[in-house]
């Protein structure tokens, strides 16, 4: 499919409306009536004196004005008949804009098109229903009160239509530097809510990490770029304040003026008042809100009909490919070395220009296929390398590629998942949840094919199947991180990355998790571990300390690492409860061990003070060299 240039936009909303000519019609029918309304609104009254009114006839005077009366409600009749025709107007293009969206991402789980999907299409149907309403009712006054002014007096239109015609086109020459300026407002104003969505949450960790200055400095320039693009888009907007004085406030003015050259010239004192009531009781209020509504509007229609059909995306009429998650060696051409799985070539990281690097000058190739295991005490960057690799950081020096394509990028995105400690869990279906992940639809044996490859159809068949609606409050952590698992394990990436996916599991199923995950094929597993056993199961060990780093196989590391011995030696089974496993030891400066089993919260496990790092009391035993309050 080729990618469609954003000028072609009118083309495109020429050959929607062409498509609706039976709509347009009939919103051209309904209109009529309202354009007999505003003829008579100032024929009926140039009628009433000159005919009547001023020449002693007052019942002739009376006629005329009931006959626009009853033109004023034919024409309020026919305004209701239009928002009908606008209706069977707007709501199609609605349609197709979902389609559109949903087609481009919303099942990748990409936070544009759900923000498109939700808020930017509703704001373009709102608004192109409002810009239909206002352009055809300024279409039909002015060819209700041109027409108007003709039949009473053609002089009449020397003096209203030259100011009206300039007005009109001082206006029209402003809509596209406006339209640009209200992108250019608009996407400022997306990256400081970007930009404050990320730094909000973690306030804690900035200050923890001394990096407040850095973090107000980078704020502080998307709020001027906001204020810069704010006060660009209100200069240009005086425009439209001057296009309505003169298309639609200097034709009064100049009727009084010329008043008595208009009266000399056979301009009946009926006709200048019927066209004094033209001027301020329908051409001033229909530009006005022709201005207001598509100077404002309508550029912001423009915004976001060019952002939702932006290119890359997929016509509702176009056939739909799953996105490929990366380069094949075929594609690489004959001969060429297939890609690592992901690289870090001198990746340096730090939260703040204060604070210390996590990570510094890091090297790591992982083969395609390759299993593994980041071990490493709390803090020493274990969930600060999966989110880079994921591109949700950037690195502070040296660069990221996953499958040989750089991060961030959208060839990057396609080839990994993220698996987090928090799954997310919507409330459709199990089956909406597991293909959540998917572009195309996904049949129904691969969907229990990955609840069985990763331990999910004991819960599936107590939730009621596939079909059955997903309540995420009602699900345990460990079960919402099943879902999560068997999602990741049915997408089209190659790469999963594990970081704590699976702490809320017992070890069994944990094992038959990763198991799983590493026997998919042409896929590579990265597994941030809380159990040594993950450690032992995966081919490659990358042990983390700060900056410090070590690499190689589990046996190779027992001999050469001394931080990672530790690790392997701080396990030991609590004996109360056979198959149970510690977590890996924090060797936090207290001397402190978390204790993490199979069991949820609310186990009867407990966290040790004052024992030797590397040995765990049984569950219920708390005793230290006694009983627990002198109990025997």
């Amino acid at each position: 499919m080729t990618a469609r240039s954003p000028d072609a936009l009118p083309a495109r909303g020429l050959r929607f409306l062409l498509a609706r000519r039976r709509v347009l019609l009939r919103l051209t029918a309904w209109s009529v009536l309202e354009t007999g309304q505003t003829f008579l609104i100032g024929y009926g009254p140039a009628r009433a004196l000159d005919d009547g009114f001023l020449r002693g006839r007052a019942d002739v005077g009376l006629v005329w004005l009931a006959v626009t009366g009853i033109g004023v409600l034919l024409g309020a009749y026919g305004t209701a008949r239009v928002y009908a025709a606008v209706a069977a107007l707007v709501e199609p293009l609605r349609d197709r804009l979902v389609q559109r969206v949903v087609a481009r991402g919303v099942r990748t789980g990409d936070a544009a098109s759900l923000s498109g999907l939700t808020q930017q299409v509703e704001i373009a149907r709102d608004t192109f229903a409002g810009l239909v309403m206002v352009s055809r009712s300024f279409v039909v006054t002015a060819v209700g009160a041109l027409a108007g002014l003709f039949t009473l007096a053609p002089p009449l239109l020397l003096v209203v239509g030259p100011p009206l015609a300039l007005g009109v086109a001082l206006f029209a020459a402003t809509l596209r530097p406006l339209a640009r300026r209200q992108e250019a407002f608009l996407l400022a104003d997306e990256a400081l809510a970007g930009d404050l969505g990320t730094v909000c949450p973690g306030l804690r960790d900035i200050t923890a990490t001394g990096a407040e200055a850095h973090i107000a400095a980078g704020t502080g320039e998307r709020v001027e770029a906001e204020l810069r693009a704010a006060r660009a888009l209100a200069h240009w907007g005086v425009l439209r304040v001057v296009s309505l004085t003169v298309g639609g406030q200097l034709p009064m003015v100049l009727l009084l003026a010329a008043a008595p050259w208009l009266l000399s010239h056979g301009v009946t004192a009926g006709a200048l008042v019927g066209a004094l009531a033209y001027v301020t009781q329908s051409l001033l209020p229909a530009l006005r809100n022709l201005i207001h509504g598509l100077g404002t509007s309508g550029s912001r229609l423009t915004v976001v009909l060019r952002r939702l059909t932006r290119p890359g995306t997929t016509d509702a009429d176009t056939p739909r490919t799953a996105p490929s998650p990366g380069p094949s060696p075929q594609q690489n051409g004959p001969g060429a070395e297939t890609p690592p799985a992901f690289s870090l070539t001198s990746v340096t990281f730090a939260y703040g220009p204060a604070s210390t690097p996590v990570l510094q000058d890091l090297d790591l190739d992982l083969p395609r296929g390759a299993h593994l295991a980041v071990v490493g005490p709390s803090g020493a960057g274990k969930s600060t390398l999966t989110a880079l690799v994921a591109g949700l950081l950037t690195p502070s020096r040296g660069t990221v590629r996953v499958g040989g394509h750089p991060v961030p990028g959208p060839e990057a995105a396609a080839g990994r998942v993220l698996i987090p400690q928090e799954a997310y869990v919507f409330g459709g279906t199990l089956a909406e949840n597991l293909a959540y992940l998917r572009p195309d639809p996904v049949p129904e044996e691969e969907l229990l094919a990955a609840a069985e490859a990763v331990g999910l159809t004991p819960l599936a068949d107590r939730l009621g199947g596939l079909g059955a609606r997903v309540d995420p409050t009602a699900l345990s952590a460990g079960e919402r991180q099943l879902v999560a698992l068997a999602r990741a394990w049915l997408s089209h990436a190659p790469l999963a990355l594990l970081d704590e996916a699976t702490c809320h599991l017992d070890p069994e199923t944990e094992e038959r998790a990763e198991r799983a995950f590493a026997a998919r094929p042409g896929g590579t597993l990265v597994v941030v571990a809380h159990r040594i056993s993950s450690a032992r199961r995966a081919g490659r060990v990358l042990v983390m300390d700060g900056r410090s780093t070590a690499f190689g196989g589990h046996e190779e590391l027992m001999r050469s690492c001394a931080l990672y011995r530790d690790l392997v030696g701080s396990w030991a089974p609590a004996p109360a409860r056979r198959g149970s496993e510690p977590a890996l030891a924090l060797r936090d400066a207290y001397r402190v061990d978390a204790v993490a089993g199979s069991g949820l919260a609310g186990d009867g496990r407990h966290v040790v003070a004052h024992r030797p790092v590397g040995q765990v009391q049984a569950p219920g035993d708390l005793r230290d060299g006694g009983t627990l309050g002198g109990e025997g």
